[in-house]
Order: structure tokens, then C-alpha cells, then sequence
């Protein structure tokens, strides 16, 4: 059996503050807000952001119900969101307290420190396509995890709940997104500090790329996304593009 290693930038420090600049990006703007309309966040409800990042879409989730959502948790396996977290508790209107919280954790080893039924609801911003697996027979990367995911979110969820949540399509051409990103620096406060954010996610991009390539990351079809969902238990699934065509959002249901 051979054995796999590769570089795992996602826990890096630099790389978490490199992608929590990219909700200055136009197309991840609109990613997000598609994300959002899809989600329709309401009050009471219980959240798990899923691969939380910096927090983006549990910022969104929190302004769009005026604080009045159950609760948000976001999970993500880069410590240092956490402090983003910190942020957020602190400067949300109306202050969210306990409300919303972050866990530090690897969805790709699964989500067995939530019981079943415990959210109401499930989001996730291009996160779910980096659940990674080796498998022990040939020692080649699987999509062992990545099902396991979607497994765990049915789990986890309430009779009714949904899950929403956007994966990058096959083969993504990351210099659209790139191109429409440098449009964004006529109006940046800090035009320098914007393309060097610009720049970080491009060369993160490339990153990706080559690992999807090999098989380590998930960028699949739509058709095959539906039939793994289906297999993992989800109905009422559709899904629509974004992010300059260059990602899915999908949303279904927990029957």
C-alpha cells in the first residue's frame, strides 16, 4: 500500500486570514447573498455553519433574522477563526453572546460531537468538497468523507430541516473569478491591500485545482452531487449556479 502525504494549508493561520478577505470579492459577494436568499434564515431556528471560515454566512444569518435566530454555531478547522468569532460576538447588533459560538474541528474525521437532530438547519460556503480520505486498501484519496458528510448533516439535522450549500462545479476556471475580482479595486478604501488579498486567493485557488486534480478534493458534477444526496437521504434537492458560474448552490431537505 503506498502512502499519501500532501500539504494541508487549511488549519495555516495565513490561509484562514487569506479567505476571510474574500468577502470583499465581488463574486463572493454575490455567492454569499445567492447563499443567503437560498437559505432564508428564520427566527428561532438552529444553525451550524459548516466550514465557517471567518463567519461570513453566520454574519448574514444573524443580520437577516435582526438577531432573532436560535442559535449559530460555526465549525471550522483552522484555530485561528476563532478569533473572527470573537469578533463577530462583539460587534453584532444585538449582541449574540452564547448565541453564536465556534467550534474548532476537522468535518473531514465527521461531526460526532453533535447529537442527532440538533440543528434545524445546515449551512455551508464551498467548504464540503475539502472533506478528504484516504483509502486503506489502494492508499489513494476516496470520497469515503465527503459522503460521510453528507451522512453526518442528515444526522444531525431535524425531521424537516434543510441543508444549503454551495461547492465549486467541475474544473473551475478560477481567472473568471479572479478577472471579476479586479474590478472591485476602482472601489476599494485600500486598492493595494485588495489585490494582494486578490492574489492570495488566486494562488490558493491553484492550490485546489491541483489537488482536485488527484482526486483529494471533490469538484463534481451536479448530476453526481444530487445522486449523492439522494443516497445520504436528502429530498426536495435543486440547486442553481453562482460565483461567476463557477459554483453550485444546492438546498434540500431532511425528510
Amino acid at each position: 500500500m503506498k502512502t499519501r502525504t500532501a500539504i494541508n494549508y487549511w488549519p495555516d493561520t495565513q490561509c484562514a486570514k487569506a479567505f476571510w478577505g474574500q468577502h470583499e470579492l465581488p463574486p463572493y459577494r454575490q455567492l454569499r447573498e445567492d447563499t443567503l436568499d437560498c437559505a432564508d434564515p428564520k427566527a428561532g431556528e438552529d444553525w451550524l455553519d459548516l466550514g465557517c471560515g471567518g463567519g461570513s454566512l453566520t454574519k448574514g444569518i444573524w443580520e437577516r433574522t435582526h438577531g432573532t435566530v436560535g442559535r449559530v454555531v460555526g465549525l471550522d478547522c483552522a484555530a485561528a477563526n476563532e478569533r473572527a468569532y470573537e469578533h463577530l460576538q462583539r460587534d453584532l447588533t444585538p449582541t449574540p453572546g452564547d448565541r453564536i459560538r465556534f467550534v474548532c474541528a476537522d468535518f473531514s474525521s465527521g461531526l460526532g460531537l453533535f447529537a442527532d437532530g440538533s440543528f434545524d438547519r445546515v449551512i455551508s460556503g464551498l467548504s464540503i468538497s475539502y472533506a478528504e480520505s484516504i483509502d486503506p486498501v489502494t492508499g489513494g484519496w476516496s470520497t469515503q468523507a465527503y459522503d460521510a458528510v453528507l451522512s453526518e448533516v442528515q444526522r444531525i439535522l431535524r425531521p424537516g430541516g434543510a441543508f444549503v450549500f454551495s461547492v465549486n462545479v467541475p474544473n473551475p476556471k478560477w481567472t473568471r473569478v479572479g478577472l471579476r475580482s479586479l474590478r472591485g479595486v476602482f472601489g476599494a478604501k485600500r486598492p493595494l491591500r485588495y489585490l494582494q488579498k486578490s492574489w492570495r486567493m488566486y494562488r490558493y485557488g491553484a492550490w485546489l485545482t491541483r489537488e482536485a486534480r488527484t482526486g483529494r478534493f471533490h469538484y463534481l458534477p451536479a448530476a453526481e452531487v444530487t445522486a449523492r444526496l439522494t443516497e445520504a437521504g436528502f429530498t426536495q434537492i435543486s440547486h442553481r449556479l453562482s460565483y461567476c458560474d463557477q459554483a453550485y448552490i444546492f438546498t434540500c431537505a431532511r425528510s
